[in-house]
């Protein structure tokens, strides 16, 4: 039977976490559906967290838990569990009940069927109207400009089976979006539909600031349209201000600029501003090639090849 492991990144969830675990139990612990392992990471949660982890695990050897020792954010908490886990698949959880537990049996069949990556995609969102449209907006900027396999609202659930694991150790990457590279990585996929409820539990800890924040981790990782944008602003510039200068100077030489200096100073703050906008543009793309050669993401990805290892033959020589 194979094994799945079940990550859940905490932070500020010790309310969460005995609705949790009891939900998990009854759903699928119970029935025996599968071999399991639950790995909880504590991304540096302030309350008693760590204490009700202490106590679940005590109350069952298959539950591993890990603190980290200050918040180093979701991403980071992720992937401690799925590099400690020893799973052939990984589901990651969320720990503020918002997500069925129903979802673990209906994606783990879509692995068996042969599927790397498993998404559970939103059909709607049980939320106040503010929370989707920044959802909703940040997805579709993610699907224009940089991730087009995005889907449109997005998912946070997902199962990835063994050789993923491996690909986003292998990445180690700062800053950047783990749901991005799940994507990027460009495994066989299938999605699972679900509604995301309302929290009822706690309050979330997802600020402003942190959705800004992911908003420019996943673009400048996985999208040149910042850079791209810098440089066609500065061709524009640098366009613009050469076609006003020579307006200037043909005003110039009719006599209709009477102020002795005006044209050359004008003229030269066009061509400056222009030329400053393009060389940005120019210097920005040498810098996005320079950070892309610098992360450790793999030049290519195998997903299956028709090779077998074989052992080394032995040494049937004579000893001397």
């Amino acid at each position: 039977m194979a094994k799945l492991s079940i990550i859940i990144p905490v932070y500020y969830n010790e309310k969460n976490l005995g609705p949790l675990y009891e939900d998990i139990r009854e759903k699928i612990i119970r029935p025996a559906l599968f071999d399991y392992e639950i790995v909880m990471v504590d991304d540096g949660s302030g309350d008693g967290s760590w204490t009700e982890m202490e106590k679940i695990a005590a109350a069952d050897e298959h539950v591993k838990i890990y603190q980290l020792s200050r918040n180093f954010g979701s991403h980071a908490a992720i992937l401690c569990g799925l590099e400690h886990c020893s799973g052939d698949c990984a589901v990651v959880k969320a720990a503020d009940l918002q997500e069925p537990t129903e979802l673990i049996p209906e994606m783990y069949k879509r692995w068996q069927e042969g599927y790397n990556v498993v998404l559970a995609v939103r059909e709607s969102r049980e939320e106040s109207e503010s929370q989707q449209f920044f959802a909703n907006f940040y997805y579709w900027l993610v699907r224009t400009f940089a991730l087009c396999r995005m889907p449109k609202n997005g998912f946070d659930v997902y199962l990835i089976d063994r050789k993923v694991i491996n690909v986003l150790s292998m990445m180690d990457e700062k800053d950047s979006a783990l749901t991005g590279q799940i994507l990027w990585s460009g495994f066989k996929t299938a999605e699972v539909p679900y509604v995301r409820q309302e929290r009822k539990i706690g309050k979330s800890r997802w600020t402003l600031q942190k959705k800004i924040r992911l908003v420019m981790d996943t673009l400048y990782s996985f999208s040149t349209v910042p850079i791209t944008v810098v440089t066609l602003v500065g061709a524009l510039a640098f366009i613009i201000s050469l076609v006003w200068a020579i307006v200037v100077l043909i005003n110039k030489i009719a006599g209709n600029i009477p102020v002795s200096g005006f044209t050359t100073m004008f003229i030269f703050q066009l061509f400056s501003f222009g030329i400053t906008m393009t060389t940005l543009g120019v210097i920005g793309g040498y810098l996005w090639r320079t950070f892309d050669a610098s992360r450790k993401r793999p030049i290519y990805i195998v997903e299956r090849d028709n090779q077998q290892t074989e052992p080394a033959p032995e040494d049937s020589s004579e000893p001397r």
